[in-house]
């Protein structure tokens, strides 16, 4: 893990610095889509899933994406220039983003120091006004809208690729 790794208190107080409007709500845990349905209800925006991804030459990639928009691992290395590409081991996820598979999001990028994590936005996805992650922890959900996400992604010193997935 890595030496200093922000809480979701630290998360959302960056936010409110970064004047990124946000709503939180508290939930049981959610692992995986299908459980996230059951907890999301009424929150708006968009519901999202998250990839943590290593390619073959060793680089390591964010994909964030509506929950249900199927993402084929074949045909994503060509969209976004990499090296074939496969799921990162839970213990990498900890060493590079500090967070636990089951609570994988693009709010974890506040943990990548050393931006060795390239993140990839669904095109669609960040033309939508809001959307909703993990505040990393998977029993909470938060809204903000898409710009923010972009925003802090700025702050953090990350340069996402915007793609249609």
């Amino acid at each position: 893990m890595p030496p200093t790794q922000a809480t979701p208190d630290d998360l959302l107080s960056l936010l409110r610095r970064l004047e990124i409007p946000a709503t939180t709500h508290r939930h049981d845990p959610a692992f995986t889509v299908e459980q996230g349905n059951a907890v999301w209800g009424a929150i708006p925006g968009v519901h999202c899933k998250n990839l943590f991804l290593k390619d073959g030459k060793g680089r390591l990639w964010l994909v964030v994406a509506p929950a249900e928009r199927r993402i084929d691992l074949k045909r994503l290395p060509e969209a976004i220039g990499s090296a074939r590409l496969s799921f990162g081991s839970a213990e990498l996820l900890g060493r590079t983003l500090g967070i636990e598979p089951g609570s994988v999001t693009p709010f974890a990028l506040i943990n990548d120091h050393e931006r060795k994590v390239t993140p990839v936005l669904d095109r669609w996805m960040m033309e939508q006004p809001l959307v909703n992650y993990h505040p990393l922890r998977n029993d909470m959900t938060t809204t903000i809208p898409s710009e923010g996400l972009l925003r802090f992604l700025g702050h953090t010193g990350h340069l996402p690729e915007v793609v249609s997935l």
